[in-house]
């Protein structure tokens, strides 16, 4: 065969790129072989295909039976034996007459062709493997290189050269990448889109600060330490429950580190990400008392029923319990499952009026939107300036202010 249509080197260099095992290559290209064969024969179950994909070696053997001249019925599986005998005259009737077959014997159409078929099918297989990689490593660590920064995300090449997105709603607010930067993210998703792999690698979601974590913490990797559960707000907060099952480590205590060495380094690749480490419990209100930290908490009432507590502090732990935007007292009720209701505890309550009591001037889902953010008097509204009541709510600013209105019209 021609060097220009050789399809053992073709084959060759494919693989050696694409890194196929040996079964796979030479499983692929016996298939090859034997769809050739049976567009010229019309079929290859008398056909053998011995193929030596390290050294490129090919040899393509047809085997048919001798038969009584005028006696044959099928010419691709049978030979007469006047024929047969123009290749050996000591063939007999009902001998087996076994000739090799050159790949030149094709023509230089259907070696093309084929050729064009390898070429596919290793695209098929090295799409699949990729696939297949990605898939069982859904959740884990992977380094890659920034090679593309587009509006709604950014492409990153792994190791091997594959292809893994980033949407912009996988990255920190704060994330800044340029073109060769490596960059850290776990795999999120990964999907066959149009018989292509999609590779979704996120550094948003909480997976990605558990390998961080694990990464930094040995006790962690050996098991000693568990995380029980992480929450975040990515780039402005995370919280994190950790359980120790030795009880000579203080679980907190080996996750932030010595004067927070092994924290740091996860804050700095979060974007200054705060991090909250707190001892996990099966007792609910202690639970709660520490997912709300910073705040001290004077007490708590729960109801298991519906999932809710009722969180009473004094009026200087309000903003701490709530946090900036709302973030604490959000993750607080992500990581514990309860629904938590913030209340201040009021020396002064007869000087104050409830927010409850301005239902008739306040729509109802307004009211439950200031005392979601820990505002359930009236006094309590009137102490923030309107810029920060618009920047914990979800309240426009011309709604603010006829709320601040009738609240100061009470004390008028």
């Amino acid at each position: 065969m021609s060097s220009d249509i050789n399809l053992i080197d073709s084959f060759q260099e494919f693989k050696d790129f694409k890194n196929i095992d040996r079964p796979t290559v030479i499983t692929v290209l016996e298939e090859v072989f034997r769809s050739m064969i049976r567009k010229r024969f019309g079929t290859d179950e008398n056909v053998d295909v011995i193929v030596n994909p390290d050294n490129g070696d090919l040899e393509i053997w047809r085997t048919r039976t001798v038969m009584e001249d005028g006696f044959s019925e099928d010419d691709d599986l049978e030979i007469e034996l006047k024929e047969a005998h123009t290749y050996d005259p000591d063939l007999e009737v009902g001998d087996d007459y076994i000739e090799q077959i050159t790949l030149e014997s094709f023509g230089r159409r259907a070696i093309l062709a084929a050729r064009q078929t390898l070429v596919s099918k290793v695209l098929e297989l090295e799409k699949d493997e990729v696939f297949k990689k990605y898939k069982d490593r859904e959740g884990e660590l992977v380094i890659g290189e920034v090679y593309q920064i587009w509006k709604k995300e950014i492409l990153v090449l792994d190791e091997d050269g594959n292809e893994l997105i980033m949407p912009k709603t996988e990255q920190i607010p704060a994330d800044y990448f340029k073109k060769g930067d490596n960059v850290r993210a776990v795999v999120h998703k990964v999907d066959m889109m149009n018989n292509n792999p999609k590779i979704i690698i996120s550094r948003t979601a909480p997976e990605f600060l558990q390998r961080l974590f694990e990464l930094e913490v040995p006790e962690i990797f050996d098991g000693l330490i568990t995380i029980k559960k992480i929450v975040r707000e990515p780039g402005e907060r995370a919280k994190v429950a950790v359980e120790s099952y030795d009880d000579r480590i203080d679980p907190v205590g080996a996750c932030v580190g010595m004067k927070g060495s092994r924290i740091h380094g996860i804050v700095r690749e979060l974007r200054n990400e705060n991090i909250d480490v707190i001892n996990f419990t099966t007792n609910s209100s202690l639970y709660i008392t520490r997912a709300l930290s910073p705040a001290r908490i004077s007490s708590i009432k729960l109801s298991d029923e519906d999932a809710t507590a009722a969180v009473y502090l004094k009026p200087d732990q309000v903003s701490l319990a709530i946090g900036r935007g709302g973030h604490n007292i959000k993750l607080a009720g992500k990581l514990t499952g309860y629904e938590i209701d913030v209340y201040r505890e009021n020396d002064e309550i007869d000087e104050d009026v409830d927010i409850e009591e301005f239902s008739d001037e306040i729509d109802s889902w307004i009211i439950d939107e200031l005392k979601r953010v820990g505002l359930d008097t009236a006094k309590s509204v009137l102490s923030l300036s309107q810029e920060e009541l618009v920047r914990r709510t979800d309240l426009e600013e011309d709604t603010i202010q006829e709320i601040v209105r009738i609240l100061q019209a009470e004390f008028e």
